[in-house]
C-alpha cells in the first residue's frame, strides 16, 4: 500500500529504484505497470544527477505488487498480526502472531514502517495508529525497548486528499508526462494512459492561516517530540523555518485513472480539518476545493541504525535484520533498497552462505547503508545525490551494469532478467571493444562528448555499431562523456586519504558551496572545523562532502 505520496523515484530516489530493479526487486516493474505520469527530473543536466520519477495509480500499484509476489517462486505469504519476536539464546527463532501461532525461522526481517508505538495527530485530535484505520504495533515496540535496543522517535506526515473535480485547473501550470518512452525498469513498459500534473503555490494568506493556528498545531506546540524529514517538511515547518518566503510550490498529483483524488504534494500538515480547509481555499485553483480525507502527522519509534552492521543485521541478536523506516529512513525507495539488501542477507544467513555487502563506489544503496550504520539518523534519512562521492559513475542508466552480476552470484535474479542481462552485457562488451579499438575513428565524437553535446545518435552515425541497441549506445556515450570527470573525481577522493591535517580556512563559506546538502552546510557552519580530519568527524558529513570541502579549501588558500 502506498501510504503517502502515490509516486516512485525522483532525485537520488530514482537511482535506488533502478538499483533495486537491477537486483530483480519488483518496485521498478510495479511502477511501470501503474504509471500514469513519467517525468525525468533534472533532465537539462547530466545523466549522473537525473532522477526518473513516476506518478502511480495507487490501486494499480498495489495490484501490480500483489501480482508480482504471487508469481514469485518459493514465497509463502501469511497474513497476520506480528506481536513479538521469539528469541532463544540471543538468536531469533521465530515470530509470534496475535492468534497464538509461532512462525519458526532462522532469520527474520523487521520492516515495521511507521507503526512501532505509533500515534497520529490532527489538530487537537490524538489517535493510536500508524495509518488511518490501522492500529500501531504496540506490543512489538514494547518488546524492542525491553530488549534494550537503542530506540528513538521520528515524525512523518501526509497532506489532505482533494476532490479533483472541485479544483479550477484553468489557470494553473500544467506538467504533461514526458514524451520519451523511457521506463523505470528495462523489463517494463508504459501500459496506461498518461495524465497531467499541475503546479500552484501557497501565498501570504496561506501562511497567515497557518501562523494564526499555531496553538492547535501539535508540531508547533511541542506535542510531537520526534523530528520530521528535513527535505519534505510540513507546511507548518515551512512557514516557521522560511518566514521570509512569499510562497511555496504545491504539486497537484492525480492518484488514479478511476477516481478524482488529487494529492497536493508540498502540503503535509497536522493542523485541524477546519484549518486545512481554510488554508487550501487561499491557494490559486483550490478556492472551492473539497477535502476527501484530511492530512495528519504520525510519530513512531525507530531503531538507531548504528545498532546494525552493513548487512542490516542487528549486532546484538543473531538472525535479526531490519529494513525501512524502522532504521530511520523515509520514503518507499529507501525502504525498498534496504528491503532487498536485508532480504538477501537474511536468506544468506539462514543458509550459511556469504553475505552481500556493497561498497560505496558500487551503488547508492551502499552509500545509504554506510551512512546509516556509521552515522546514525537523528531525522528521517532521505537519499540525495550529494551524499554519494562517486555519483558521477553511479548513474541511474547503468545500475544493471553495476549490480546485476552481483545479483546473479547471490541467486536473487530470475530467469527473465538473467536472459535480458546476458544479452545486454554482450552488446555492452562489443560496443566498448569498438570504442576502445577505434579511438581514431571516434575522436571527433569523444571531443563532442566531453563538451556535453553528445548522445547515442553520434555513435550510430559512425556506422561501426551495427545492430547494437540504442540504449546500449546511450550508456556507452555517457561513459565516454563522463570518463575525464570520473578520473578527476577519483584523484580528489584519493587525495582525501592523506589530507586529515589539511587546513580549512576560517573564512570558508560553507553556505555557498555547491554539492553540499542544506543539512551539511548548517552542521559545518555551526562546527567550523579547522582541518579535514575535524570535518570528517562532524556527524552526517559524507566523503563526497569532504572532497568538495578539500577542493574549496585549497582554492581559498591559493
Amino acid at each position: 500500500m502506498m501510504s503517502c505520496n502515490p509516486a516512485i523515484g525522483g532525485l537520488g530516489k530514482g537511482h535506488l529504484v533502478r538499483e533495486v530493479d537491477a537486483l530483480d526487486g519488483i518496485i521498478g516493474r510495479a511502477s511501470d505497470r501503474a504509471a500514469i505520469h513519467y517525468r525525468m527530473l533534472n533532465s537539462s543536466k547530466g545523466k549522473a544527477v537525473q532522477g526518473p520519477r513516476i506518478q502511480a495509480d495507487r490501486k494499480r500499484f498495489q495490484s501490480a505488487v500483489h501480482d508480482l509476489l504471487a508469481t514469485t517462486k518459493n514465497l509463502l505469504v501469511i497474513p497476520g498480526d506480528a506481536t513479538s519476536l521469539q528469541i532463544d539464546g540471543g538468536m531469533v527463532s521465530g515470530v509470534n502472531l496475535a492468534d497464538g501461532t509461532t512462525l519458526r525461522s532462522r532469520a527474520t526481517v523487521l520492516a515495521t514502517g511507521t507503526f512501532l508505538n505509533a500515534k497520529m495527530f490532527r489538530g487537537t485530535v490524538r489517535e493510536q495508529g500508524g495509518r488511518i484505520n490501522e492500529r500501531s504495533a504496540t506490543r512489538l515496540g514494547e518488546q524492542l525497548i525491553g530488549l534494550g535496543f537503542p530506540m528513538g522517535r521520528l515524525k512523518t506526515g501526509t497532506p489532505p486528499r482533494l476532490d479533483g473535480r472541485t479544483i479550477d485547473w484553468s489557470g494553473l501550470e500544467i506538467q504533461e508526462s514526458d514524451g520519451d518512452c523511457w521506463s523505470m525498469s528495462p523489463l517494463g513498459r508504459r501500459e496506461l494512459p498518461q495524465l497531467f500534473c499541475a503546479v500552484t503555490r501557497t501565498n501570504c494568506l496561506t501562511h497567515d492561516v497557518v501562523r494564526n493556528s499555531a496553538a492547535e498545531s501539535p508540531l508547533l506546540s511541542g506535542d510531537i517530540e520526534g523530528r520530521g524529514p528535513r527535505y519534505c517538511p510540513s507546511i507548518e515547518d515551512k512557514v516557521v523555518r522560511f518566514g521570509d518566503r512569499q510562497g511555496h510550490q504545491v504539486f497537484l498529483e492525480p492518484e488514479g485513472l478511476d477516481n478524482s483524488l488529487v494529492y497536493p504534494n508540498g502540503l503535509s500538515t497536522s493542523l485541524s480539518t477546519e484549518t486545512q480547509r481554510a488554508m487550501l481555499q487561499t491557494i490559486a485553483g483550490l478556492e472551492a476545493v473539497e477535502i476527501v480525507a484530511p492530512g495528519y502527522a504520525v510519530e513512531y519509534d525507530y531503531l538507531d541504525p548504528r545498532a546494525l552492521d552493513h548487512r542490516l543485521a542487528v549486532r546484538s541478536v543473531g538472525g535479526l535484520f531490519c529494513a525501512g523506516q524502522i532504521n530511520g529512513t523515509t520514503g518507499y525507495e529507501e525502504a525498498a533498497a534496504q528491503g532487498i539488501i536485508a532480504g538477501i542477507n537474511a536468506a544468506n544467513h539462514a543458509t550459511a552462505t556469504e553475505p552481500l555487502v556493497l561498497d560505496r563506489s558500487s551503488s547508492y544503496m551502499a552509500v545509504m547503508i554506510d551512512d546509516l550504520v556509521l552515522q546514525g539518523a537523528t531525522e528521517p534519512y532521505r537519499m540525495l545525490t550529494a551524499r554519494a562521492e562517486y555519483r558521477l559513475q553511479l548513474r541511474a542508466d547503468n545500475a544493471s551494469t553495476r549490480l546485476t552480476d552481483s545479483g546473479i552470484t547471490m541467486g536473487c535474479v530470475g530467469s527473465e532478467r538473467r536472459q535480458w542481462w546476458l544479452a545486454r552485457k554482450e552488446q555492452l562488451s562489443r560496443a566498448t571493444e569498438i570504442v576502445n579499438s577505434r579511438a581514431d575513428g571516434l575522436g571527433d565524437y569523444a571531443d563532442r562528448a566531453r563538451r556535453y553535446s553528445w548522445n547515442s545518435a553520434d555513435l550510430r552515425r559512425t556506422e561501426l555499431f551495427g545492430d547494437i541497441d540504442d540504449a546500449v549506445l546511450e550508456e556507452i556515450a555517457e561513459d565516454v562523456a563522463y570518463a575525464p570527470y570520473v578520473a578527476r573525481q577519483r584523484a580528489e577522493l584519493k587525495a582525501i586519504g592523506g589530507a586529515e591535517s589539511a587546513a580549512i580556512p576560517a573564512e570558508l563559506n560553507y553556505l555557498s558551496l555547491a554539492g553540499l546538502s542544506t543539512e551539511m552546510r548548517e552542521k559545518l557552519t555551526a562546527a567550523r572545523p579547522s582541518t579535514i580530519g575535524e570535518a570528517r568527524r562532524v556527524r552526517g558529513i559524507t566523503p563526497a562532502a569532504l572532497a568538495t570541502i578539500l577542493v574549496a579549501a585549497r582554492r581559498v588558500s591559493s
